[in-house]
């Protein structure tokens, strides 16, 4: 070998030495690699709590999930449902929870495509009911006697807190101008709505039900409960469906691994107790609720 190409071999292995990234460490100019689109991940959660009391929770999850894939994850609790799809079809958002009926628009509208969510210690995939209570001394019985009477419900496009409540009242043969629905903002709102007297009844989902007991801030012996659904699969965590292939099989592994402490917090909100690792789901998994979207006619404009 000549002198100058021993000199340019030297040079560019000096090169490659300093600038992994231009000599095959899978990396671009600009820090990015498969596993780590832009250089981080950015991980968007529904507000079906408070945003206060959720951001913890969910940062103990992020921050073992950036473990996993060694590149930072950014946790943001948007605004509502509506705007984390918007999020991740503007390419804001790479990972996302939503809770199922969210999931069903997601998909639909943000290429959202379902990874894993949340399994008992027995590695059985948890599951969730939506349900309407009364007080105890309330004349009401069954949904039939919601009739002229005030409903408080969660937020607009919320699968137990809107969804599944307006379609037991609809197979029921009542009409929504027959009863007086008022959205109180979310879950722990329109359970307070109902404790302070100022509804009739509400819905109250077995989520919020098991938070309320371990809080003490729910005396069940002076409420009833009217109506209960159908078990629904829990909220799925979703990738953006135009990322890397490789991204999404690192991110579903990593996802795979997490154990129990890592979700534990996450799942106190979710009435998964005790939690286990989380288990891999697909659409199929939430076929019913594509049903139940199109039974009643749901646009993205209803979420």
């Amino acid at each position: 070998m000549s002198i100058r190409i021993r000199l340019i071999a030297l040079a560019t292995a000096a090169v490659c030495a300093l600038s992994l990234s231009a000599c095959g460490s899978g990396e671009d100019a600009s820090g990015a690699s498969p596993t780590c689109p832009g250089g981080k991940v950015r991980f968007g959660v529904e507000p079906y709590e408070d945003p206060a009391r959720l951001k913890p929770a969910y940062q103990v999850l992020a921050g073992a999930l950036q473990e996993k894939l060694g590149c930072p994850v950014e946790l943001s609790v948007v605004g509502d449902y509506s705007a984390e799809v918007l999020a991740m079809r503007n390419g804001r958002l790479d990972l996302a929870q939503f809770g199922p009926l969210g999931y069903v628009f997601a998909s639909t509208k943000a290429n959202a495509e379902p990874l894993v969510s949340f399994a008992t210690a027995s590695g059985e995939l948890t599951t969730y009911t939506a349900g309407i209570w009364v007080p105890k001394d309330s004349p009401v019985r069954s949904l039939d006697g919601l009739r002229g009477r005030s409903l408080a419900l969660s937020s607009v496009g919320s699968t137990s807190g809107d969804a599944l409540p307006r379609y037991a009242l609809k197979t029921a043969g009542i009409a929504e101008g027959d009863v007086r629905i008022d959205y109180a903002g979310g879950h722990p709102e329109a359970l307070l709505a109902l404790t302070n007297g100022k509804v009739d009844a509400a819905e109250i989902n077995s989520q919020q039900l098991a938070t309320a007991r371990a809080e003490g801030s729910f005396d069940e012996s002076k409420f009833r409960q009217v109506w209960k659904s159908e078990e629904i699969p829990n909220d799925p965590i979703t990738v953006r469906g135009d990322l890397d292939p490789a991204f999404k099989d690192a991110v579903r592994g990593a996802l795979l691994e997490l154990g129990p402490r890592d979700v534990a917090k996450v799942g106190a909100f979710l009435d998964v107790d005790p939690p286990g690792p989380l288990v891999a789901v697909t659409k199929e998994t939430y076929r019913p609720l594509f049903d139940l979207a199109a039974a009643l006619g749901l646009t993205e404009g209803d979420i």
